[in-house]
């Protein structure tokens, strides 16, 4: 054993006769559930869309036929429900805490289905908030479930860390939006996927363009796009750029996201189901 020793063998290069392989931190599912696919949507920053792009593909792999589940791992913003027009508590039996149902068949488990009022403000530490989202791996009946979208809050904080160690995440989609800053953003999200050992499953990007309605001409509101050279650069694929589109905002809003046709994300759902 080496003279000082830490006892954390995931961190030593020492090859003593005490070595152990590094522990798991990876958290059972629940009793009664079976997750074939854990995807985690994330951004490295806040105000790209990424809920919104959650929930439309989760909708759009519903509609291939697929079994779908959305754990809301964004404690502090949540809005999955909101998109798809749930508002009713979670309730639950000795098996667990049963999630919502959306009319289209997607589960969601979200804070905003425990809260007294879907307003109420959560004020709680990063342990808190972390602990909370393994519960809702742990601790709710999912069932059998073929891909399962967890919807990231923004950054690399504690909540990403806790999903990445606890969750069996199979891969990350990275959403952006066409600004200077989106190489920072989506080089932070490659090397933490990188420390994690979770593969990119592409890029996403959001507010692409505007296309006037009166002569059709599409504008780059934010900035032309750098997600391509962006995208080569770290061989990442891009799966989808999405337009600006007050139809699509105002049926997350109304909460039919389940009622997009067509669904802009319907070609991204169709590349992870091939």
């Amino acid at each position: 054993m080496a003279e000082n020793c830490t006892h954390d063998c995931s961190s030593c290069s020492s090859n003593c006769g005490e070595r152990t392989q590094p522990q798991s931190l990876l958290e059972p599912c629940n009793s009664v559930s079976s997750v074939k696919q854990v995807i985690a949507v994330v951004s490295g920053k806040g105000g790209v869309g990424k809920s919104l792009v959650t929930a439309s593909l989760a909708a759009a792999m519903a509609k291939r036929g697929r079994k779908v589940g959305i754990l809301d791992a964004d404690i502090t913003g949540p809005s999955i429900p909101h998109a798809f027009g749930i508002h009713e508590k979670a309730t639950g039996t000795e098996l667990g805490i049963d999630p919502a149902v959306s009319k289209g068949g997607v589960e969601v488990m979200s804070l905003n289905l425990l809260t007294q009022d879907e307003t109420d403000p959560v004020v709680w530490r990063g342990p808190v908030i972390a602990g909370t989202v393994k519960q809702f791996w742990t601790d709710v009946a999912w069932g059998d479930v073929d891909y399962m979208f967890v919807d990231m809050p923004p950054g690399t904080g504690d909540v990403p860390l806790t999903v990445f160690q606890s969750l069996p995440v199979d891969g990350i989609l990275v959403v952006t939006s066409p600004q200077d800053l989106v190489s920072m953003i989506v080089t932070k999200a490659v090397r933490m996927a990188e420390l994690m050992n979770i593969p990119i499953l592409g890029l996403i990007e959001n507010y692409s363009w505007f296309q006037c309605p009166d002569c059709g001409k599409k504008h780059a509101i934010y900035g032309e796009s750098h997600v391509d050279e962006v995208a080569t650069r770290h061989q990442i694929p891009v799966l989808a750029k999405l337009p600006i589109d007050p139809a699509f905002a105002a049926a997350v809003d109304a909460g039919k996201v389940e009622e997009l046709d067509p669904n802009p994300l319907a070609a991204v759902a169709e590349h992870l189901d091939a």
